[in-house]
């Protein structure tokens, strides 16, 4: 009697076990389902989708860039252009530059300072140099092709607005686009000059103040006396300029796509981005010397290094006024351990044309 009550007692607990697994497996489906009933289908019209036509000239003002670099950390203003012809090269152009010593030239602000408050002051290479920094180069298009992509756009009507804009989770819909693709081979030159804290050059280095030295063999001092007798670290700051040349490739997708939804506002991809890797070498650096109570003092005892790299991204909008971003990592050519930098940029505003101004004309 009771094996037969343990074995009536199993299948009762076999079968709750089957619908509990059952239920399980069905509920998921369910609210998958409801789900996907919820989501609105949406029909659109394709306006254009011309990867190829894009304007040939962006002129944009970057009021904010930022740079970790090792040998002068930074950070001001800039102008970049790029100019595209056909789908044979491109050419691209920027200048930058700090607003000044106090937003952002970290070596050139400290040894300004350094000079107002110590006696007999800093040894110093002259007037502090402001940060700048000049590029130009150009992008060959080895291969310049179309191909079949898609697009993810975000479908938004006029309104959804304020609260409800933000309390609104954004539909999303894959559009079939053509996608423009560059492979290029780039080639530039830079150049740049700044202000070096060198006691940092020199301790990384292993050496100190001492290693810099006159024509006569005397030795820059590492301390110094104030006007209060006390003795205090000497602060040598140089001034430094060098001329790179970058080799690298790149890589580039182009969209130029618009549409037209049914219930929803237009949608546009007119991105254009691009990533590259770079070699650069400098042929040309120059640390000047320092000069102290009247005296020069060579810093040829500091060790630079001639090659550097650096990846990097930019980006832009195909609009007649648009925004740009871009950013770069790597090891620039210069004082040995001193090479490392991060950089970020943002343009706005970006300023575009086709420079094509001709219409046809007919006559009566």
């Amino acid at each position: 009697m009771k094996f037969l009550f343990a074995l009536f007692a199993y299948r009762v607990n076999m079968q709750v076990v089957t619908l509990f697994s059952l239920f399980l497996l069905i509920v998921p489906a369910v609210v998958k389902a409801q789900t996907q009933k919820e989501k609105p289908a949406v029909t659109f019209e394709e306006l254009y989708d011309e990867p190829f036509s894009i304007n040939k000239l962006f002129i944009g003002f970057q009021p904010l860039y930022g740079e970790l670099f090792a040998t002068n950390p930074n950070a001001g203003f800039g102008i970049e252009a790029s100019y595209f012809h056909k789908d044979k090269f491109d050419l691209k152009a920027s200048f930058r530059k700090t607003y000044s010593s106090g937003f952002f030239d970290y070596n050139r602000d400290a040894e300004l300072k350094s000079q107002n408050l110590s006696i007999p002051g800093s040894a110093v290479s002259g007037k502090p140099q402001i940060f700048n920094y000049f590029e130009i180069g150009g992008t060959y298009h080895i291969k310049d092709f179309d191909q079949d992509s898609k697009t993810t756009m975000v479908l938004y009507k006029k309104s959804f607005k304020g609260d409800r804009w933000a309390a609104t989770v954004p539909l999303h819909a894959e559009i079939p686009c053509k996608v423009r693709k560059i492979y290029g081979v780039r080639l530039g030159t830079i150049f740049w000059k700044s202000t070096a804290d060198l006691n940092r050059a020199l301790s990384k280095q292993g050496m100190t103040n001492n290693n810099l030295v006159t024509a006569t063999g005397k030795k820059l001092p590492d301390t110094y006396q104030d006007q209060y007798g006390q003795t205090k670290q000497l602060n040598a700051f140089g001034n430094i300029q060098s001329a790179d040349i970058y080799l690298g490739g790149s890589m580039s997708w182009i969209r130029n796509v618009a549409v037209s939804f049914d219930k929803y506002d237009d949608g546009v991809d007119d991105g254009l981005m691009t990533v590259f890797f770079d070699i650069m070498v400098a042929p040309s650096f120059n640390l000047d010397p320092l000069m102290y109570n009247g005296e020069s003092y060579s810093t040829k005892a500091l060790k630079t290094h001639m090659l550097g790299m650096r990846a990097g991204i930019d980006g832009k909008f195909n609009r007649t006024l648009g925004w740009s971003y871009g950013g770069e990592l790597g090891y620039r050519p210069s004082l040995v351990g001193q090479g490392f930098y991060a950089m970020f940029k943002i343009a706005f505003p970006l300023y575009s044309t086709n420079l094509d101004y001709k219409v046809e004309s007919f006559g009566k």
